[in-house]
């Protein structure tokens, strides 16, 4: 079974474990492969944003963090990341992330959330998002340097709350 929580301080380096495998592939984030521990951490663990697990069996298998997308007038947009455990892949943790950000995002008063950046070869987090009820609303063309495709174009994702 798959809980979800807020995380401590305490759970950075099962997160940093996951953070620099799924960086360090080079297909999803934009994120530079190099980033350090440190720099991660000022990343997932800022206090501008939230940041929760996923852990099975006690074990954390996957983290998202949830923050506004723009700060002031378009601070109704919330903007969330994810990354699942590559080992832990197509288990339904990213489903279950997802649907909890969404709803962590209705409580904290957001309208909308909308994802800055989905790599176009990212296809199984595309259709994820989209059977989530996300719509691609702009396509950014040869906005992400793949580590095995070169270039490739980048969405817009968005949904209502």
């Amino acid at each position: 079974m798959i809980t979800i929580r807020k995380a401590q301080e305490s759970d950075f380096d099962s997160i940093w474990e996951i953070f620099h495998q799924i960086v360090w592939q080079g297909d999803s984030y934009a994120y530079d492969p190099e980033t350090t521990k440190e720099q991660a951490r000022s990343i997932w663990m800022s206090e501008d944003v939230a940041t929760y697990v996923a852990c099975i069996n006690d074990i954390v298998v996957g983290t998202y963090i949830l923050k506004a997308n723009q700060p002031g007038l378009g601070s109704h947009v919330a903007n969330a990341g994810y990354m699942v455990k590559s080992e832990y892949a197509g288990r339904g943790i990213g489903r279950a992330m997802c649907e909890h950000s969404l709803e962590e995002a209705r409580k904290a008063g957001f309208l909308a959330m909308q994802f800055n950046m989905v790599v176009s070869a990212n296809e199984p987090a595309v259709a994820l998002w989209q059977k989530m009820g996300f719509s691609i609303v702009g396509v950014v063309p040869k906005a992400f340097r793949h580590k095995r495709l070169g270039l490739v174009d980048v969405y817009v994702m968005h949904r209502f709350l």
